[in-house]
């Protein structure tokens, strides 16, 4: 509990203050569409045409909308009220056979309906820092993955070079080493809540036995955070060249965990696979 709200109420209740600003303040921004734009890659590479596909904090909507004018279809989830009503609202058919849209938590992900098994599912910008424990959310994922199926997951960092440097140029050392421990806090609107940097060895543990880690690549390793976004605004030509080192080199290793954000690519293990795994006696664990 956090001054009486749960942890859930309080994360959901933050959204809900910026959602009708939120597009403006970073969807709609330079390096917000420059960030975006490595992950629609990622996404497009890993669902083909026709994929049925789950989103997790899927905000007001941006990445369900994309995918489906693109032959997915999409059921995207937030814990936010006002958030999911916003996506709704700027989605020109609303509800489809192809996009919809569910108020809930990731939390409560094990009471959605287990009718019909997802090709994939992926979140994106930082919707699973809020989770102070993978595993739970993982178990319950895996429910809802067809076995092979790609997940994606977009998750802050623990180490982010721009920010660093960023800081340090600014002689706020605190700040420019604020992820190192694993936990900070986080303003969204006017409401304060904590989140998580879970290193690549936390995440592995935590969706094992149920999902392999394929790949893993930098979102905004020269592309700076969206709170630079004011000076780099006066900046397009230099956001652009810095976009293109991106490209460049945010699939080389250790750039790869040094963005702003880390983008993991796993996948659903077979029934055999889990098998295998219980019966070598290999026993994971959440740090």
């Amino acid at each position: 509990m956090h001054g009486g709200y749960s942890v859930i109420t309080l994360v959901a209740t933050a959204f809900d203050d910026v959602a009708d600003s939120y597009d403006e303040a970073f969807t709609y921004s330079m390096i917000g569409r420059a960030q975006r734009r490595k992950v629609w890659a990622k996404l497009l590479a890993a669902f083909p045409r026709g994929s049925h596909i789950l989103e997790l904090n899927c905000g007001t909507g941006e990445d369900a909308r994309y995918l489906v004018e693109r032959g997915r279809s999409v059921v995207a989830c937030d814990a936010s009220h006002s958030m999911i009503q916003v996506a709704k609202r700027r989605s020109p058919l609303g509800d489809s056979a192809n996009l919809e849209f569910l108020h809930l938590a990731n939390e409560d992900l094990g009471f959605m309906p287990r009718e019909k098994l997802f090709d994939g599912a992926f979140s994106n910008f930082s919707g699973l820092n809020c989770l102070a424990d993978l595993r739970p959310f993982a178990s319950n994922l895996a429910g809802l993955v067809k076995p092979g199926g790609a997940v994606l997951i977009c998750l802050w960092s623990r180490v982010c070079v721009a920010e660093f440097f960023w800081y340090l140029l600014h002689g706020q050392l605190r700040k420019a080493c604020r992820r190192f421990s694993g936990k900070a806090t986080a303003k969204v609107g006017d409401v304060t809540i904590e989140v998580a940097y879970p290193t690549i060895s936390n995440v592995r543990r935590a969706f094992s036995p149920w999902f392999r880690l394929r790949s893993r690549s930098a979102v905004g390793l020269f592309v700076p955070p969206s709170y630079v976004e004011q000076w780099m605004s006066k900046h397009p030509k230099i956001l652009a060249r810095l976009e293109g080192l991106d490209q460049l080199s945010a699939d080389w290793p250790i750039c790869r965990d040094a963005g702003d954000h880390v983008l993991l690519e796993l996948v659903r293990c077979n029934q055999w696979g889990r098998n295998r795994v219980r019966r070598e006696g290999v026993v994971m664990v959440q740090e």
